[in-house]
């Protein structure tokens, strides 16, 4: 079994201010996957995709792995997320602003 190594890693100040999002779109071919994530405001007649971030099938379920053990610990400490599902559909409603709807 490997022994786990300490990674180093640099983080600059202007990647340090973060990006805002509140909403991700991904999308895969056979070698990579593909996540766009955006920020949908009121009055902005459509999305803006701020970062496009693509990654191998491998690092994506990494991805998917880290997210859920945080996911777990966020919830342990704050409570259950709840979505709010659409109760007649099962599905998440899209980000309730008003203005024009997205076309996707």
């Amino acid at each position: 079994m490997p022994e786990n190594k300490e990674m180093n890693i640099e983080l600059s100040a202007e990647v340090a201010k973060g990006s805002y999002s509140n909403l991700a779109i991904v999308s895969h071919s056979p070698s990579e996957f593909v996540v766009d994530f955006a920020k949908m405001l009121p009055a902005m007649p459509k999305a803006l995709v701020t970062e496009r971030i693509i990654m191998t099938p491998e690092n994506a379920k990494r991805l998917l792995m880290a997210l859920s053990e945080n996911i777990q610990k966020y919830e342990g400490e704050f409570g259950a997320i709840d979505l709010k599902l659409n109760s007649a559909s099962g599905n998440i409603p899209p980000i309730p602003f008003a203005g024009p709807k997205g076309i996707a």
